[in-house]
């Protein structure tokens, strides 16, 4: 088995850490946790779990919070989960078994489970759900964007192993995490692509009619009726926010 480290940026996550953290440990002999100002414990959580913690105020952003943990980790292989993901047990049978290094690859890609609280949700595109999370931190990195980071890396094979990944701990949660829209807004705004009044609305109901029916959230019930009529609310406050912000910057420069 290759020597990994563990990854996680949080804030705020005492009710995620110690599990997050429990699981890595069955393939990570080093942890490193980047904390932006937790209030609620989750640092101490974390050091009693043995993780080196960093804390890192302010937020850099996704990516750039990640990158940041980087050159803490002790080993090249790295594997980075959010606080709310578990590695499922076929995952942690292919990292014990499997020589990353022999692979010839800078990362490995899995599939995630995603659940509502406790109940799977494999419709409304979200299985199975690609995610890069394994690789090796000496060929790849994260992209420096504010939300939604990926990692670049130059060779990648995808296998079938599952993470685990509590999206939503109920339907409020799911409203009060478009949240993460404003950060995509500050993506979008920052790009040269054209932005009009229209946008919002026509991204956000394609986003609800792509998840609820042409990738059967209708079959999800009344969670694939919530998940979709989220997912078009995210779309259309990422383009309302990003408009918003041009908006300012043009106005500040008169």
């Amino acid at each position: 088995m290759t020597q990994i480290s563990g990854l996680v940026i949080t804030l705020n996550e005492a009710h995620n850490i110690v599990d997050c953290l429990r699981s890595m440990k069955t393939v990570c002999d080093d942890i490193v946790v980047v904390d932006s100002g937790s209030s609620d414990g989750t640092v101490e959580l974390a050091r009693q779990e043995g993780a080196t913690v960093i804390v890192q105020v302010p937020f850099l952003g996704d990516g750039p919070q990640r990158s940041h943990g980087l050159p803490y980790c002790r080993h090249a292989w790295v594997l980075n989960l959010d606080a709310d993901e578990r590695l499922e047990q076929d995952l942690i049978d292919y990292i014990s078994r499997t020589d990353l290094d022999s692979l010839g690859v800078d990362l490995v890609e899995t599939r995630r489970r995603n659940y509502i609280g406790q109940r799977f949700t494999p419709y409304a595109g979200q299985y199975p759900d690609y995610v890069k999370r394994l690789f090796n931190r000496l060929k790849a990195d994260f992209t420096p964007v504010t939300a939604h980071t990926y990692i670049q890396a130059s060779s990648f094979i995808r296998i079938n192993a599952h993470i685990i990944h509590y999206s939503y701990r109920d339907y409020p949660d799911m409203v009060v995490k478009c949240k993460y829209a404003g950060w995509l807004a500050r993506n979008l705004a920052d790009s040269n692509k054209p932005l009009h009044v229209w946008q919002p609305v026509a991204h956000g109901t394609w986003a609800f009619i792509r998840h609820y029916f042409v990738k059967a959230g209708f079959l999800a019930g009344l969670d694939g009726l919530t998940l979709s009529i989220c997912k078009g609310l995210g779309s259309y406050l990422k383009y309302a926010n990003a408009i918003e912000i041009r908006r300012s910057r043009a106005a500040k420069q008169q």
